[in-house]
Formats: structure tokens, C-alpha cells, sequence
């Protein structure tokens, strides 16, 4: 838990470092108004972290996750999966566009058939690629 809060607050942290260059006129501009997303209604970006057992090696780690059903699982059924990358020495970050009504199922999924292999971090996230972009162009 205190980990968890530590990266958010590193998190919020960095993103006010980012943004201290802009007046709060011109980020009010740059950002997307409230209750406006690029996410299609109803739904929202869920970034999990599957960090690696490092106490198991990978032939077992991969052994567990496949007697768990892990590959057969996950995602679920019609979850889009928008990036999955591997961190070394962490392991996968995976980030999914989730309906709100399915945000059970994933947890359900990830509870029944990662753990044990994995060590599971879940975050709320939102895109702010095109934001940085225009903060980066404009030498913020």
C-alpha cells in the first residue's frame, strides 16, 4: 500500500513538473474539457502490472500461469487490449479499454489465474499523449 502511494504521489509529482512551465490559462486550453474523453463512453484505460515471482524462474513462472489458465483467460472475451510491453526485470505492463460494467470480470481474472506467477498492480489511466505534444511544442 505504501509503495502504491508512493508512485502515485511520484506520479502526480511528475506530471506538475511537466506542466510548471505553462500558464494555467494555456493548460486549461491544452486539456480536454471536463467529462470529455477519447475513451468511448462507459469505459476507461486500466494499466496492470504483472511483476514477476523473481523467486521462481521463467520455465516455472510460465508452467503455473498455463495450469491456472492464464493464457486461455486472459483478457476476457472482447477487452481491448490497447498496449502490453515487458519491463525488464519487472515484468508486464498491460494496459486494457475496459467497459465500466466489466471491471469485475478482469479482476476476477487476473485473481484466478495471474496470481502466483505474477505480483498484480492495477491504475486508472488516461491518455495524455496529444497534451504532451502540444506542451512540447510550444517549449513548455
Amino acid at each position: 500500500m505504501r509503495r502504491t502511494l508512493f508512485a502515485v504521489a511520484a506520479g502526480i509529482a511528475l506530471c506538475n513538473a511537466a506542466l510548471a512551465g505553462g500558464s494555467a490559462q494555456e493548460l486549461a486550453q491544452d486539456q480536454t474539457p471536463a467529462g470529455e474523453t477519447s475513451e468511448p463512453k462507459g469505459s476507461f484505460l486500466l494499466t496492470i502490472f504483472l511483476k514477476h515471482d523473481q523467486s521462481k524462474p521463467l520455465e516455472q513462472i510460465n508452467a503455473q500461469l498455463r495450469q491456472q489458465g492464464f493464457f486461455k483467460a486472459f483478457p476476457p472475451p472482447s477487452i481491448e487490449v490497447v498496449s502490453w510491453y515487458v519491463m525488464m526485470g519487472i515484468g508486464q505492463v498491460v494496459t486494457l479499454r475496459v467497459p465500466a460494467e466489466r471491471l469485475r470480470e478482469v479482476n476476477r481474472t487476473i485473481e484466478e489465474t495471474a496470481w502466483g506467477g505474477y505480483r498484480t498492480e492495477f491504475y486508472p489511466t488516461y491518455d495524455f499523449k496529444a497534451v504532451a505534444e502540444q506542451l512540447h511544442a510550444k517549449g513548455q
